[in-house]
């Protein structure tokens, strides 16, 4: 069954919020997030289970439905590889209706030596994404009850692939470095557009790919935080604020990084739209109980009591959370992966011009934003904020 359009928005309003606190380069993935959040939220109780509704964005009774929907979508899709996995001491029983919901072969054990199960779980991490992510973000220890992860890898090639060329920029933080750029030109001109929201304009580029995930170039104001900009394009994929495409635009500068202009040419031509960017590789590594807030998980922390009945008789609390990514961005495509882990515990002069053309260039030559979206339900795969562009070598 395709997710439904609430669930779409729900994952990525934890997008929005999740970038809100960003700061410096980071990579980050709500979609990895969110359905370990929706199968905690199902086998929850109390206190916890409220505060991991709200984060989700849906009532808790609907979370688990919702994320098998998430997790059929993600696993159907050419682009992406998507995985679940459970592993559980020995001792725990997981409820028999609660891992049920889980995907089919999900669920291992965990011996108890925590340097084998660790070597288990990194395998498994390493092989889900393809050799991207190497590790699962969170330690086993001799006390790990019981391990939820989720793994997303994401490969595309552009539909129209970029010619790398230098770019120096002339202003900005990256002033007086030789970046590897990525320069191209097309006829679409309606893939560029400028975002109007309460903190400023966002200039947005979609590069398409092959097999249905594209990327969302956003480049905001100067004086917009990372977070505002990546809200604004979740918001444009909302369609919740208003956006005036390229064909539409005004001459002289239209939005950040964008101007239009009228150029002459030896004969007849289209618009056109010309694209400098730069090659970029971001990884980070969250630690998810630093807004614990933001995922609901205050209240799950507290060791001195149980959380989770619905999900095993034995008691158990949050202990750890974390989530590893990493995307790249380059001439021929974008690749990324996400594995996320929680961890429960007890407690030349030109001829003379005979005509003019239309000519839309978008220059992204300071720090920016980018969603990996999936094309087919606008879902953000991925969000990040580029502060280290590649150089040329």
């Amino acid at each position: 069954m395709p997710i439904t359009g609430a669930t779409t928005q729900a994952v990525n309003g934890l997008t929005a919020r999740w970038a809100g606190p960003a700061s410096g380069g980071t990579v980050f993935s709500a979609a990895g997030v969110w359905p370990l959040l929706a199968f905690l939220a199902d086998g929850a109780q109390g206190t916890a289970r409220a505060e991991l509704a709200r984060a989700l964005g849906v009532p808790a009774e609907q979370a688990a439905a919702a994320a098998r929907e998430l997790l059929a979508e993600l696993a159907d899709a050419q682009a992406l590889d998507s995985a679940l996995g459970l592993w559980t001491q020995r001792t725990l029983e997981p409820r028999e209706e609660w891992a049920a919901g889980l995907p089919t072969d999900a669920h291992g054990v965990l011996t108890g030596d925590p340097a084998l199960d660790q070597r288990e779980l990194d395998a498994w991490a390493d092989k889900r994404t393809g050799g991207l992510i190497e590790r699962m973000p969170v330690e086993v220890r001799a006390d790990t009850a019981l391990v939820l992860a989720s793994a997303l890898a994401l490969r595309t090639t552009w539909l129209r692939p970029f010619e790398v060329r230098p770019v120096r920029p002339s202003a900005g933080p990256w002033q007086g470095r030789t970046l590897r750029g990525l320069n191209r030109r097309s006829v679409r001109l309606d893939r560029v557009g400028v975002a109007t929201v309460p903190g400023g304009r966002v200039t947005e580029v979609r590069v398409l790919g092959d097999n249905g995930v594209d990327v969302h170039l956003l480049l905001g104001d100067e004086r917009m935080t990372p977070g505002q900009v990546l809200a604004a394009g979740t918001a444009v994929l909302d369609g919740t604020c208003p956006v005036v495409r390229g064909s539409s635009l005004p001459y002289g500068p239209a939005g950040p990084g964008l101007r239009v202009e009228e150029r002459p040419c030896a004969g007849p031509q289209q618009p056109t739209l010309e694209v400098t960017t730069a090659a970029f590789e971001v990884r980070a590594h969250h630690d998810l109980l630093d807004l614990h807030g933001l995922f609901g998980l205050t209240a799950a922390r507290d060791a001195r009591q149980g959380h989770f009945p619905g999900i095993s008789a034995s008691p158990l609390a949050v202990g750890s959370a974390r989530q590893s990514v990493l995307a790249r961005f380059d001439a021929l495509g974008f690749e990324a992966a996400a594995v996320t882990a929680v961890a429960a515990a007890p407690g030349a002069p030109p001829p003379t011009p005979r005509y003019t053309a239309t000519v839309v260039t978008a220059a992204f030559d300071r720090p920016f934003g980018f969603l990996a979206v999936h094309r087919e339900t606008r879902l953000v795969l991925m969000a990040g904020w580029v502060t280290e562009p590649a150089p040329l070598r």
